[in-house]
């Protein structure tokens, strides 16, 4: 899985802001933040991570259950699919 190469994230007022580019502009309607585990996440994302290595780099990195960090990520994934970010 990984970040569509026309979506990046920018620093807007303290939040961090999903940005559509190029052809994006014209289909994406709405705006994303994300918090810190969700940039954390997004930055796996943009280098092809599959849900197995964003598991294993939760559970490294935060102090979380697997139980809780599986259920966290398949969230993500998903508004991250609903939204038409990810390919």
């Amino acid at each position: 899985m990984k970040v569509r190469s026309d979506f990046v994230v920018r620093s807007v007022a303290g939040s961090n802001v999903v940005v559509p580019t190029g052809a994006a502009t014209v289909d994406f309607n709405g705006i994303m933040t994300l918090n810190d585990t969700g940039m954390f996440l997004w930055g796996l994302l943009e280098k092809g991570a599959q849900k197995e290595d964003l598991l294993k780099a939760l559970l490294s990195e935060y102090d979380v259950d697997e139980a809780t960090a599986k259920e966290d990520i398949e969230k993500f994934l998903t508004k991250l699919q609903e939204a038409g970010l990810v390919e």
